[in-house]
């Protein structure tokens, strides 16, 4: 059977469509799915109503799953629906994909109807769905790639190789087989099949250099250049293809490993933006990019800032003292103390953007820990993960209890005890920090690093509450066995003196 678009659908069923176009602006998308659904069950080989009713369904669940997400393929199939009514079984998919559109076997079942009913590209939709809800699923992402092949889709099946080894670099099945999908491509965009002569061959030379260079598991700066030419006016003509932006997103960011500039980093973050966008947040892996991303842009700021401000202070001071040494008496002084405001004014703008950038930078990394915390509730790692990052950024009150549900982790219990005794002497509670510092040392046997810090932390708040014996005794016992470590000699015999 084939497929179908919109101008050829009946006038009853085209004005159906353009409502639910209408309905999925105005983001109702209960109503869109009920009118595509219309349309889909009466003319299966529309596509594009599929691939509509997917992105609805996918807003309208925001990826959640259903209880229909543990049904198994077998119970899915209606004891051998596919074989004597496949469009029957395409129609049982769908209705399951309603609810849950990232739905396993619903989506496979969908797959197997499609092809018996000779819809290969409907099946090839089906895996890219199964791609999109697991974008490391690399046993489906195979599966899609010999699909595309045997549609004679070759360039396709090279994009998921190519992905699938950036998933697994050592997966050389993949890698061999996506040299073989590039090899196809290139000959039959190239026309070597049906070719008469030298000159036939050369007049798409420019596609086949592009699919060559598309196959390239690492590509230069100008292959990605040419990439990105040529891909870019096709996402312009519709910017909703979840596929293409991927490929265009991926492409700013290696190019940003490889030049590692501002303007291949925006690249990059926008089209990723853009596809969670598209996505509606419901792949984690997209969201999860675009977190790292504002993360790379925030250190790239400070960094920027870290190397701009060091000169200005030292401007700064060699002026300042200048005048200290009579400067004013000099002829251009006026222009000299002109000059001296805008670098202090100048300095002032860099530090209070490099506070801002990291204040924006604990942020990001706090509500990255915040995502994680509640898609894995009970992982008091990233329980501990989280406090650290509540604290690092002055959040204390929020951090206490995190790192207090950390505590029952064995792995990080003492590190999350130490932290504990830092939120409480923020917060001037100095006995309670006391506390936890003593617990924690007391179970710490060796003396290593995170030993010797925490006895430090206790001896300053010791210090702090009065208690000098107990102050002196802990800066004493780890000049014992670190006599460098930070200032404890010099704390200690300086009571000497005394």
């Amino acid at each position: 059977m084939a497929i179908i678009s919109d101008k050829e659908l009946p006038p009853d069923k085209l004005a159906l469509w353009k409502k639910a176009q209408s309905a999925i602006d105005l983001r109702n998308y209960g109503y869109a799915i009920s009118l595509i659904g219309n349309v889909v069950k009466e003319h299966p080989g529309f596509l594009d109503g599929r691939k509509m009713l997917r992105k609805a369904e996918i807003a309208a669940t925001k990826g959640k799953k259903s209880f229909l997400s543990g049904l198994s393929t077998a119970s899915l199939k209606g004891g051998g629906m596919i074989k004597k009514d496949p469009l029957a079984a395409m129609e049982l998919a769908e209705k399951n994909l309603e609810a849950d559109p990232f739905n396993a076997p619903a989506n496979h079942l969908l797959k197997d109807a499609a092809k018996a009913a000779n819809f290969p590209e409907i099946a090839a939709f089906a895996l890219e769905t199964l791609v999109m809800a697991n974008p490391e699923d690399t046993k489906v992402m195979h599966e899609l790639a010999e699909h595309y092949s045997t549609m004679g889709a070759a360039d396709r099946a090279v994009e998921v190789y190519t992905r699938i080894s950036q998933v697994n670099p050592a997966d050389l099945v993949a890698l061999k087989r996506g040299k073989d999908a590039s090899a196809s491509a290139s000959m039959k965009s190239g026309g070597w099949e049906q070719a008469q002569s030298y000159r036939d061959l050369i007049k798409d030379k420019e596609q086949a250099v592009s699919l060559e260079q598309r196959g390239r598991l690492v590509m230069s700066v100008e292959m990605i250049d040419n990439q990105l030419g040529e891909l870019t006016p096709q996402w312009e003509q519709d910017q909703t293809q979840v596929d293409l932006s991927r490929r265009i997103a991926k492409l700013w960011e290696d190019r940003f490993e490889q030049q590692h500039d501002a303007e291949s980093l925006q690249g990059a973050l926008w089209f990723y933006n853009h596809l969670n966008g598209v996505l509606t947040g419901s792949d984690p892996a997209v969201a999860r990019k675009v977190s790292d991303l504002q993360l790379k842009q925030t250190d790239m700021a400070i960094r920027t800032l870290d190397a701009e401000i060091p000169p200005l202070q030292e401007e700064i001071k060699t002026l300042e003292e200048w005048f200290a040494a009579g400067g004013d008496q000099h002829e251009d002084a006026a222009t000299y103390r002109d000059h001296l405001a805008q670098l202090k004014t100048a300095l002032e703008e860099r530090l209070a953007a490099q506070e801002e950038a990291k204040k924006q930078r604990a942020n990001t990394l706090i509500d990255e820990s915040k995502r994680r915390v509640e898609r894995n509730p009970t992982d008091l790692g990233l329980r501990f993960e989280l406090g650290e990052r509540l604290l690092d950024a002055g959040h204390f009150n929020d951090a206490i209890p995190e790192l207090q549900r950390a505590r029952q982790n064995p792995s990080v219990r003492l590190k999350a005890i130490s932290l504990l005794g830092r939120c409480f002497v923020q917060k001037g509670m100095n006995d309670m920090a006391a506390s936890q510092f003593q617990a924690a040392v007391s179970e710490m046997s060796a003396m290593d690093n995170v030993k010797k810090d925490t006895l430090y932390e206790l001896g300053l708040v010791y210090q702090t509450m009065g208690k000098k014996e107990e102050y002196l005794k802990c800066m004493k016992d780890i000049m014992e066995v670190d006599y460098s470590y930070k200032d404890v000699a010099k704390r200690v015999e300086a009571t000497y003196g005394e």
